[in-house]
């Protein structure tokens, strides 16, 4: 563009200079050549400057295309999420291929465990596109979000509260009351004698997930009340961990999620489910909320949903998300349409 000017500019000084020093006859043929020259000069620099706008606009559009999405949180969506992370880059591999519109560019979906309430800080503060969660949230989170705010639900899940199957209480009992269950997660009943005189006085060993977990806070709220959980039960960093601490210990108790219960059982059974009030954590107990002890499984973002991390939500909600939900021992929250 630059040059063009320049061009442009000596073609107007020497006309300049040949109205000054030539005839009338050559004034007006060498005037008539120079504008012709110059409107050529001119159309070439417009040429030039519509090309460089229109690849600027396109450059800026690439930038915008957002190639990478992160999703953070909690430790119960985590393993459906990078399942379906791992299958739709293995699928397309390139955005393009999900869409002729997008451009050719490898396609990067990073999932991070760190439990709900990691996943609704990462969310508010915009260190990860999307936050995990594996609870309710707070009418306080939602309001941190702002305007923008938006759920997924992925899936429904309730917290067993399991033994190992071979406790002897499976043998005296299938049901537990919410207080009795309050009362030996805050330690007011220590041994499983306590919980039934014809067991053995052995020391109740209790296991949940760490203060982090979104299955904490559902706990406390549906079970415990204005009680605390005793300080001597053992934490446990993820759900699968929680339900691998009981499986290996007799005399343990614990609230396994549904989608690690299941899990956990899938080859052998290892861990037992009491009723709760009588109410069995069956996925008809749990769709029709008479299993008290529930919660959403979900995603959540405080900003508008770009096409690229659409196009990965409308995988998640498609027959694939239903199928790996349900592999993972979840309860679908959608319906896939025909």
């Amino acid at each position: 563009m630059k040059k063009n000017l320049a061009k442009l500019l000596a073609v107007s000084v020497s006309m300049g200079m040949l109205t000054a020093c030539g005839g009338n006859g050559g004034k007006t043929e060498t005037t008539a050549a120079e504008t012709k020259a110059a409107e050529t000069t001119a159309a070439e620099t417009k040429a030039e400057e519509t090309k460089e706008t229109e690849t600027t606009a396109a450059e800026k559009e690439e930038e915008k295309f957002q190639a990478s999405v992160l999703f953070c949180g909690s430790t119960s969506l985590y393993p459906i999420m990078s399942s379906l992370a791992s299958s739709f880059t293995e699928e397309f591999v390139t955005w393009d291929k999900v869409d002729p519109s997008f451009p050719a560019e490898n396609i990067s979906i990073y999932v991070a465990p760190g439990g709900s309430g990691v996943g609704v800080s990462a969310a508010v503060d915009k260190t990860a596109d999307f936050g995990m969660v594996a609870r309710a949230m707070k009418d306080k989170e939602v309001e941190e979000l702002g305007a923008d705010y938006q759920s997924f639900i992925v899936a429904r899940d309730a917290l067993t509260v399991s033994v190992n199957a071979e406790n002897p209480i499976c043998g005296v009992t299938d049901d537990l009351t919410t207080d009795q269950i309050r009362q030996i997660f805050a330690g007011e009943i220590t041994t499983w004698d306590q919980v039934d005189a014809s067991l053995p006085a052995e020391t109740i060993n209790v296991y949940i997930r760490d203060l982090s977990g979104g299955a904490y806070e559902v706990f406390q709220k549906s079970v415990m009340g204005d009680s605390e959980v005793t300080a001597s039960a053992t934490q446990s960093a993820s759900m699968t961990e929680l339900a691998t601490n009981i499986a290996n210990d007799p005399w343990g108790i614990g609230y396994a999620g549904f989608g690690a219960y299941n899990k956990a059982n899938a080859e052998k059974q290892v861990l037992q489910a009491m009723k709760v009030d009588g109410v069995e954590p069956t996925v008809e107990n749990i769709v029709g909320d008479t299993y008290k002890i529930q919660r959403p499984v979900m995603f959540v973002t405080g900003d508008v949903v770009s096409p690229s991390e659409q196009a990965f939500i409308d995988y998640i909600f498609s027959q694939t998300g239903y199928d790996v939900t349900e592999a993972n021992g979840y309860i679908p929250a959608f319906t896939v349409g025909e």
